[in-house]
């Protein structure tokens, strides 16, 4: 595919402003003025690398809005250079001393990645969150092969609802509602991904073969349709409005979690969140009381919480949303707080 680099290094896009004026962009201590971009390298790793704050990259970087978003333009052997004037940071090549924009060839899949995938690759291959909304347009297996009580892999299905322009299903089932930690409000029902099933028949009901079984499947488990969300190539970015939820689970079902975790958040498409979102991790330190030895008076403070981490969102729902924790001073637990940076 042919990546055109020149209109990017001359800048013919306008840089993204700061999210606040009151805070410039921080460049790290010894940011170099350049670096080669290598493989295994990610663009939160390469972004600490020129800055203090990684996720602020795109307030420095000349592109325009949607490449920001979804480069896929940075790839292994590509230099990016750090003008301290801005600062800025462009995209070339070097020839002796100098750097040169550029046209070359490079495959799709040798793009840098935003944040580690082997850490969230099995949150992108099955669906994870599902609503009333889903639960009432989902497909419904009504028989299974010589009415047998479960099946499996190579096992046919029969089922009712399925769209007759798709083949490739999910199987699962809803499991653990996913509440606010404070309002208890019911956000969705986290999904157990049973396997997946292509129709070999469509009609009413249509035959499915199972192609992959991970628990097994029996009737009235229910259907979606197999869609694989994009391979993340976003750069991580702030909201562009105030954003504010809840953490409200942990991925694996223990209390707590630190760097590189994956934590639920109370937050999705309908509160303005989308894939390469950075929230900041606040905890609520409480209320004490204090009384002097003296007099005898007591006085009452809020202590102010305590800012101790990031996370990156990579998968968001309606009301839901999945993140890795990119940054952590202190454990990140359940109903901790997620707000713009």
């Amino acid at each position: 595919m042919i990546r055109i680099i020149f209109s990017l290094f001359i800048g013919v896009a306008a840089v993204v402003q700061s999210v606040s004026a009151a805070e410039p962009v921080q460049l790290a201590a010894n940011a170099p003025d350049s670096y080669v971009v290598k493989k295994g390298d990610t663009l939160w790793d390469i972004s600490g690398k020129f800055l203090s704050q990684p996720w602020r990259w795109p307030e420095v970087w000349q592109m325009n809005r949607d490449q920001i978003r979804n480069p896929h333009l940075i790839y292994p052997g590509q230099i990016i250079v750090l003008d301290r004037s801005g600062p800025y940071l462009r995209l070339g090549r070097r020839v002796g001393r100098d750097i040169k924009p550029t046209i070359y060839t490079s495959p799709a899949d040798q793009a840098i990645p935003s944040i580690p995938q082997n850490e969230i690759a099995p949150f992108l291959t099955q669906p994870l969150v599902v609503d009333e909304k889903n639960i009432a347009h989902s497909a419904t297996i009504v028989a299974t092969q010589e009415n047998r009580l479960f099946t499996g892999q190579g096992d046919t299905v029969f089922a009712k609802d399925v769209d007759p322009s798709i083949d490739q299903w999910y199987i699962y089932r809803p499991a653990r509602p996913l509440e606010d930690p404070v309002t208890k409000e019911v956000l969705g029902y986290e999904a157990v991904h049973l396997g997946s099933a292509n129709v070999t028949q469509h009609g009413n009901p249509a035959v499915l073969e199972i192609t992959l079984a991970k628990q097994e499947i029996g009737t009235g488990e229910r259907m979606l349709p197999a869609d694989r969300p994009d391979l993340l190539s976003y750069v991580p970015h702030a909201p562009e409005s105030k954003v504010e939820g809840r953490v409200i689970g942990i991925y694996g079902g223990v209390s707590e979690t630190g760097r590189q975790g994956v934590i639920t958040l109370g937050v999705g498409q309908r509160d303005g969140i989308e894939v390469g979102h950075v929230l900041a991790l606040y905890r609520y330190r409480g209320e004490v009381e204090y009384k002097d030895e003296e007099t005898g008076d007591k006085e009452t403070f809020n202590l102010p919480e305590h800012r101790y981490g990031l996370v990156f969102v990579f998968r968001v729902f309606d009301r839901v949303s999945y993140g890795l924790v990119v940054d952590a001073t202190a454990p990140v637990k359940v109903a901790d707080t997620v707000r713009t940076p």
